[in-house]
């Protein structure tokens, strides 16, 4: 898998780029357009890069002045079907889908942090989901609620955030998570409000026995187990951008689920409710936040040196 650089570059800085770039063995297809760059004025530069070498090139723009002084676009072809892209792939050590690339991993820590309405709308979705799911005793809403639920992009952010210390990106998806699940809470138990003033919900709905969703609001050691163990693999998941993984994650913990719970404990003021999901919906949060800022350090320090090594035992050896 190759990753495409485009760069739009002052003259200047032309010349060591090209020189940059052609040098590497993982790198391919340098084309230059003199000129070619309207706004900025400048040149424009393209190459492709074996995806496991992308962070030691961008490493080297940035040194360069290619970053502060030029424009640098990172894309990713759906197909690179010529010799020479798996001649690049085998002299690049490691498997391009291990690879990490940081400045995409930065870019969807900022993603994360920042507030949509989109998101609040899923979220608030996502809580009234839970908190039907709670009346009706349905483990299969539960699960629907988890999947809609976008908390994990907030979670995601903070623990990026707090490994390259970004702080102002630790603050944003910290105070967005908070409020967004404030907000959330509030806006179910109106509804809540407004279904026990009609009838359609009654306590005996909430306090009942329910042995499909009563882990809601039963929070444990497992509760915070699991919650490292889907931080862990949300962030790994981030880092080598595997989506399909994500689901996993939302439909392992409860946070979505406990704060459903936590909207119909307020409604009906049923303190038991209200005291376990709080703790359950806390738990979770903080455990995957901690666990995912614990993975991506790992992954920031040896992960390199892992995929590298993880030729000679799995088989995969690169052919010069």
């Amino acid at each position: 898998m190759l990753t495409h650089l485009r760069l739009t570059l002052p003259p200047d800085l032309t010349e060591p780029t090209v020189g940059l770039l052609r040098r590497h063995e993982w790198s391919t297809n340098v084309t230059l357009q003199p000129g070619a760059s309207v706004e900025p004025e400048g040149d424009l530069v393209e190459a492709d890069v074996a995806r496991e070498r992308v962070n030691e090139v961008l490493d080297e723009l940035e040194r360069l002045g290619a970053c502060d002084r030029g424009g640098v676009l990172v894309t990713t072809p759906s197909a690179t079907p010529f010799a020479a892209a798996d001649r690049l792939e085998r002299a690049a050590p490691g498997d391009p889908d291990d690879a990490i690339i940081w400045d995409s991993v930065l870019a969807e820590a900022e993603a994360g942090a920042r507030p949509t309405v989109s998101s609040l709308v899923f979220l608030i979705l996502a809580v009234v989901l839970a908190a039907i799911a709670v009346i009706l005793d349905s483990a299969i809403l539960v699960v629907g609620a988890m999947v809609v639920g976008p908390e994990f992009s907030m979670i995601g952010a903070a623990g990026v955030g707090l490994v390259f210390g970004r702080w102002s990106v630790v603050g944003r998806s910290l105070r967005l998570l908070v409020l967004g699940f404030a907000v959330a809470i509030v806006v179910v138990t109106l509804l809540s409000l407004i279904g026990r003033a009609t009838g359609s919900i009654t306590a005996d709905m909430i306090t009942a026995p329910r042995p499909q969703t009563g882990f809601i609001w039963h929070p444990d050691r497992w509760s915070f187990i699991v919650a490292l163990v889907a931080g862990s693999a949300g962030a790994v998941a981030l880092a080598i951008n595997k989506t399909s993984t994500m689901v996993g994650v939302f439909i392992s913990v409860t946070t979505i689920p406990a704060a459903g719970n936590l909207a119909l404990g307020l409604a009906f003021w049923e303190g038991g409710e209200i005291r376990g999901s709080s703790e359950q919906l806390a738990l979770n949060i903080v455990g995957m936040v901690l666990a995912g800022a614990l993975t991506l350090a790992f992954q920031r320090a040896f992960w390199t040196r892992l995929t590298t090594g993880s030729e000679r035992l799995l088989g995969r050896r690169p052919e010069h």
